[in-house]
């Protein structure tokens, strides 16, 4: 298998990349299964490519990506290059078109080939690679004035040849670990908590607020209690080291640099991992 092929083909906010190395350094060195409940744009799987692995999110419409590029590559890649070479002269109104065709696609519950295509054409071609949606549950993100290739085929046939292997589901994060047994690694990418638990973001982050950070951190002590491997990553704020401090968890505080943040004063920030081990 061509490891070296294998890498997040969606751009996703509070992806994992630049903590990498600190992740991997403090990984377990042997465990059995490796469950992801917030796999978001997979920077982490695809980095340690477990054998045995079952990935999550609550987000529908990117675990059927994960899917229809696991069972259908060739059909994803006709789908996708069909998006980026009809695109038109006028390439906001091209991508505001598309957009409405994804929404609609997203209102009737239309998890295909078609909406992965769309998914990733839109990630690509969005500000910021961010996935925001309103009220009513419709993707939002303006676009980013840029044209070219959506994907790079090499990477989505290995990401897909790699998939093959892995159980995905799109349920919430207790259920994604319902069946951790001893041995197993948990990876929590957790959602952020809000900086300012004031501000109005935290009630919007895709309805997880201080109840599911809560709910969260229970869970974490419950598969301690199982004999699990738990790594944990957040920024570091009041409300996590209240849920996780005085636990007997190793809580390592790491700087790391925000990108979306305006405010270059702000561009440099705290994220604890916290590790039960």
């Amino acid at each position: 298998m061509h490891s070296g092929n294998i890498a997040p083909f969606v751009k996703w906010a509070g992806g994992k990349r630049q903590l990498l190395p600190q992740i991997k350094e403090r990984m377990p060195r042997e465990y059995n299964n490796y469950i992801e409940p917030f796999v978001g744009g997979g920077a982490v799987i695809f980095e340690l490519l477990p054998s045995h692995a079952l990935i999550n999110d609550i987000n529908k419409a990117l675990v059927n990506t994960y899917r229809q590029i696991c069972n259908e590559p060739e059909e994803f890649l006709k789908a996708i290059n069909k998006l980026d070479n009809e695109m038109w002269q006028d390439g906001k109104k091209y991508y505001y078109s598309l957009r409405e065709n994804y929404n609609d696609k997203l209102m009737k519950a239309e998890y295909d080939i078609e909406l992965a295509a769309l998914f990733v054409f839109i990630n690509k071609h969005c500000f910021n690679g961010l996935y925001r949606v309103n009220g009513k549950g419709l993707f939002n993100v303006p676009y980013n004035n840029k044209r070219g290739s959506s994907v790079d085929e090499k990477i989505i046939m290995a990401v897909s040849e790699y998939l093959q292997g892995i159980t995905m589901t799109d349920g919430d994060f207790e259920t994604a670990c319902a069946n951790a047994k001893e041995g197993d690694f948990i990876f929590l990418d957790s959602p952020y908590a809000p900086l300012n638990p004031t501000s109005f973001e935290s009630y919007t982050k895709e309805g997880f607020d201080v109840e599911s950070h809560k709910r969260l951190a229970k869970l974490y002590d419950e598969l301690t209690a199982k004999g699990c491997y738990c790594m944990l990553t957040n920024h570091n704020t009041k409300l996590i080291n209240e849920l996780y401090g005085n636990k007997g968890y190793k809580i390592d505080v790491v700087s790391v640099k925000r990108m979306i943040n305006s405010d270059a004063s702000n561009r440099v920030g705290e994220e604890v991992i916290i590790c039960n081990y």
